[in-house]
């Protein structure tokens, strides 16, 4: 079948060349986090609102869109099919399956950065327009008498003003209704959001489980030589897509150089620097640039958590996550010079940060 043109656009919510979460049959890893999800809806205490937290990649959304089809497949909690489950599992026939697939349920919403015509971007953030159009599905009767549902993926990329649009309807939630929360980072998620949602945290998948994905995922992954895989798999920090990432041509060299980098971070090689900010500068490394800011967060965590006393050093470590969060979304948002972008973030990191 021919692909429509809107099908070619890249999706936010996926890693280009790789399958989106909505097409995945399978779950890979997680198997608590799945049966706290089937149990809790088995027995009628089901929150309205669940935030998925856990690092970049492991899955969350392809559990998100899981936990979707099968309670839109299965309305009735109580009925023999939801009893008898052992998992979440909805055959892809299943014409619940086809819809969603499709993004064309009409009880099923979902909240991402959206493709700019105009500019032919991504934006670069979840405007307060996408989440108030993709809670409107809420404001309508179900179309198939059951529940209504929205995705949010992830919760990273929503605003100040479209954060506070998403709480309104986390704080009252109509009948039946059903908000699904993809957060890398949960503890910088609204704290009004956080508190009345209910949290499910998904730990890192193993190595033999990152290979096992890559490797279902079919070709160009699963044609990558064995030893590479295991390789990719062994550096990605229990993310499948830093291995898909380490895996793709483009991204050759990079990945060793972010390592490199964070490792000598606050002031790693300016060498080093310099080779990565020439690597990523132009589209081809599209998915370097966002595997440095996933590393670069995440070493901003652990830096602040490692911090002694006084907390000033902490809030200084806050502060400067802030302004490098708001200037790679500038990046992003006015087609800045992404090279320039990364040596700055670099010299502002060796500026602020404090030896340990």
């Amino acid at each position: 079948m021919k692909k429509t043109e809107s099908e070619d656009l890249p999706e936010a919510d996926a890693l280009p060349g790789a399958p989106h979460p909505r097409h995945a049959t399978s779950l890979i890893g997680h198997k608590a986090a799945e049966q706290e999800l089937l149990s809790a809806y088995r027995e009628g205490r089901l929150a309205h609102a669940w935030l998925i937290g856990g690092r970049e990649g492991i899955g969350k959304a392809t559990l998100a869109w899981r936990f979707a089809r099968f309670v839109l497949a299965n309305p009735d909690p109580a009925a023999a099919a939801v009893r008898e489950a052992r998992d979440l599992h909805v055959e892809p026939s299943h014409s619940t399956a086809r819809l969603i697939a499709q993004l064309a349920h009409p009880d099923f919403s979902l909240i991402r950065r959206e493709w700019q015509p105009a500019t032919k971007r991504l934006a670069s953030e979840i405007s307060v327009d996408a989440v108030r159009l993709g809670l409107q599905v809420f404001q309508l009767s179900a179309a198939f008498g059951g529940w209504r549902i929205a995705i949010v993926d992830s919760a990273e990329d929503l605003n100040r003003n479209s954060a506070n649009a998403l709480l309104k309807m986390v704080e009252e939630p109509p009948q039946r209704s059903l908000i699904l929360i993809v957060a890398h980072r949960p503890g910088q998620v609204l704290a009004t959001i956080r508190s009345r949602c209910r949290r499910l945290r998904l730990d890192p998948l193993t190595e033999d489980e990152i290979v096992e994905a890559a490797v279902s995922l079919g070709p160009p992954w699963s044609e990558a030589a064995t030893d590479k895989i295991a390789a990719a798999a062994k550096r990605a920090n229990g993310s499948v897509r830093e291995a898909l990432a380490r895996l793709a041509p483009e991204s050759e060299g990079a990945g060793a150089l972010i390592d490199s980098i964070v490792a000598g971070l606050p002031r790693p090689d300016p060498r080093a620097v310099a080779r990565l900010a020439d690597a990523i500068g132009g589209r081809a490394g599209d998915e370097a640039y966002r595997a440095f800011h996933r590393e670069l967060y995440d070493w901003l965590a652990s830096y602040a958590r490692d911090l002694p006393p006084p907390a000033v050093e902490v809030e200084q470590i806050g502060a400067l996550w802030d302004r490098i969060r708001a200037a790679e979304r500038e990046t992003d948002a006015l087609n800045l010079d992404r090279k320039l972008h990364v040596q700055a973030v670099i010299a502002e990191i060796a500026a602020t940060a404090p030896r340990r």
